[in-house]
């Protein structure tokens, strides 16, 4: 698995994924969240990656996680 990041890079991820947590998205490049934030922040910007703040959950089932604490990215472009 290639874990270099960039723009590209994490547009690619979030095409195939569609719905992601940040927190999967920085374990997937192996990197902390305020690293990958601006860069997700630029897709937001653009239009093409809406930020779902605290009410999706991870989409896991496990019903584990609190909801509120979970900053989700959904691809839209």
């Amino acid at each position: 698995m290639d874990t270099d990041m960039d723009l590209i890079t994490l547009k690619n991820y979030l095409r195939e994924h569609r719905l992601v947590p940040l927190q999967d998205v920085a374990m997937h490049f192996r990197v902390d969240v305020e690293t990958v934030k601006p860069l997700l922040d630029v897709w937001v910007a653009k239009g093409k990656a809406k930020k779902h703040a605290g009410n999706l959950g991870c989409q896991k089932g496990c019903c584990k996680c609190d909801p509120s604490l979970i900053e989700t990215y959904e691809w839209t472009g």
